[in-house]
């Protein structure tokens, strides 16, 4: 399963604008570790502990943890629902230099094949199954704008640690 790297266009209607959207910065992150392996997506720039491996695991909670939990409300899915978060709340970031990176890859590649699988056909309008603190439901053009903010923040810092790791800059 790849993911092309599509530049969105120019004059969609809203869903398509943020879908594509979405779809051109999730590309964007697996672009970034494109050939890279366990080493490279380990590489740190100090004295930050972030690692391309830990992105690619976060964003992948961040999509199901949005789409799947809060917009859906389904069940917490594996690997995050075993995951002890009581004793690391950062484990998507620091278990990440444990796992394999296709399995990286291929987990993050699958949290944004079931979003879009859950979310083809609904409208923006629509509001999540879950609540935040106050009780309000998000409403799905929250939720996707909220996916492209995460996902083009953490690209930002893909492009430092891609450099860091072999010099590659660039799109």
């Amino acid at each position: 399963m790849t993911m092309d790297r599509i530049d969105p266009q120019p004059a969609a209607d809203e869903r398509t604008t943020l879908n594509e959207f979405l779809d051109f910065l999730r590309a964007t992150l697996l672009g970034k570790t494109e050939g890279l392996d366990a080493a490279g997506l380990n590489r740190r720039l100090l004295p930050s502990t972030l690692t391309l491996g830990g992105l690619l695991k976060h964003l992948a909670l961040v999509e199901d943890y949005w789409i799947q939990e809060k917009f859906l409300g389904l069940p917490e899915l594996e690997p995050w629902a075993s995951a002890p978060w009581a004793e690391d709340r950062d484990w998507d970031f620091h278990s990440a230099a444990e796992d394999d990176p296709d399995a990286l890859r291929s987990l993050y590649q699958s949290a944004c094949e079931r979003s879009r699988q859950a979310l083809a056909g609904a409208d923006l309008s629509a509001l999540s199954v879950g609540t935040d603190r106050d009780g309000a439901h998000w409403n799905l053009r929250w939720i996707l704008t909220h996916l492209i903010e995460e996902t083009a923040r953490h690209c930002g810092h893909a492009d430092l640690l891609r450099e860091a790791v072999d010099g590659t800059v660039g799109e």
